[in-house]
């Protein structure tokens, strides 16, 4: 009898050894699942910022270009400015040069109250 319980023992811990191994292939086929499914959704990520990234160096290439015709175009507007200032001046100074010369030209004349 005791070679019979024995059998019986093996077989049903046989069954049991059955049950974790089917236990542990399903947990092994749900892990694969979720790391598939994961590095699609990481992949799908990449794809994404990589396109964000993409479009952010394309408004700052944009607005480096604007910046710049901005920055050549004042530079420009300055100098017009500056020469026509300094044009400005130079006839200004040449205008009281002439008018101080045409004063002091005059004798001086004394006011009495």
């Amino acid at each position: 009898m005791e070679q019979k319980y024995m059998e019986i023992l093996l077989e049903e811990m046989r069954g049991k050894f059955d049950l974790v191994l089917e236990g542990h292939t399903a947990l092994h086929a749900k892990i694969d699942e979720y790391r598939q499914e994961s590095n699609e959704k990481h992949d799908f990520t990449a794809i994404r910022l990589q396109t964000v990234k993409d479009r952010i160096d394309n408004v700052e290439q944009k607005l480096s270009a604007r910046i710049d015709a901005v920055e050549e175009s004042l530079t420009t507007k300055i100098d017009t400015v500056e020469r026509n200032l300094t044009t400005h001046i130079k006839a200004v100074a040449a205008d009281l040069a002439a008018h101080r010369a045409d004063t002091e030209a005059h004798p001086r004349c004394l006011v009495r109250e």
